[in-house]
């Protein structure tokens, strides 16, 4: 038996799971969706408001490897521009507004690689946002306190650390520039 919104919503993801697709990815953005739609009253969210973790696991699936993490993020936050490895993510946010913009990557004329802005999107509450294997993308809290739900296909702490899949970027006079670990 379901007893809140957090267990409905990964019931809903394991129900639509599967190798990425468009139909995966719409699946999970919209069962994340109803978990934005939580009362504030169920114990797990209650907890997330009173606490403001930076970083808690939520759920980690033991069969199919999907992660759930919510995040609690201050005005001003910055996350430099960064993709995910071979894995996906989509971002929901629950509560304030963060900024993220959207890169791609170029090779300079002297052999060098850098980043040129495609886009920003400004989310608020409600809102969920997928980004996909080599997408590159920056965050920066507009307005906290931020809680942000952090969905990734596969464990991203090894893809970073173990398997050294996940690109970072860094400002060098005023210019994105592939970074080092």
């Amino acid at each position: 038996m379901v007893s809140n919104t957090l267990e409905a919503s990964i019931l809903g993801i394991k129900s639509v799971w599967g190798p990425l697709s468009d139909k995966v990815v719409a699946g999970c953005e919209r069962h994340l969706a109803d978990l934005l739609r939580a009362p504030v009253t169920e114990d797990w969210l209650a907890a997330l408001h009173r606490d403001a973790p930076a970083n808690e696991e939520l759920y980690r699936d033991p069969a199919h490897g999907f992660v759930l993490l919510a995040h609690s993020e201050y005005a001003g936050l910055y996350r430099p521009p960064h993709d995910h490895g071979r894995s996906w993510v989509i971002y929901a946010i629950q509560q304030g507004e963060v900024e993220m913009r959207t890169y791609s990557r170029v090779t300079n004329p002297d052999g060098s690689v850098g980043l040129v802005q495609k886009d920003s999107t400004l989310m608020r509450p409600g809102q969920v946002q997928a980004y996909l294997p080599g997408d590159i993308h920056d965050t920066r809290c507009m307005k906290g306190p931020a809680l942000v739900y952090r969905f990734t296909e596969r464990d991203l702490k090894k893809e970073d650390k173990e398997e050294h899949r996940v690109n970072r970027y860094v400002e060098r006079d005023g210019v994105w520039a592939f970074g080092t670990r």
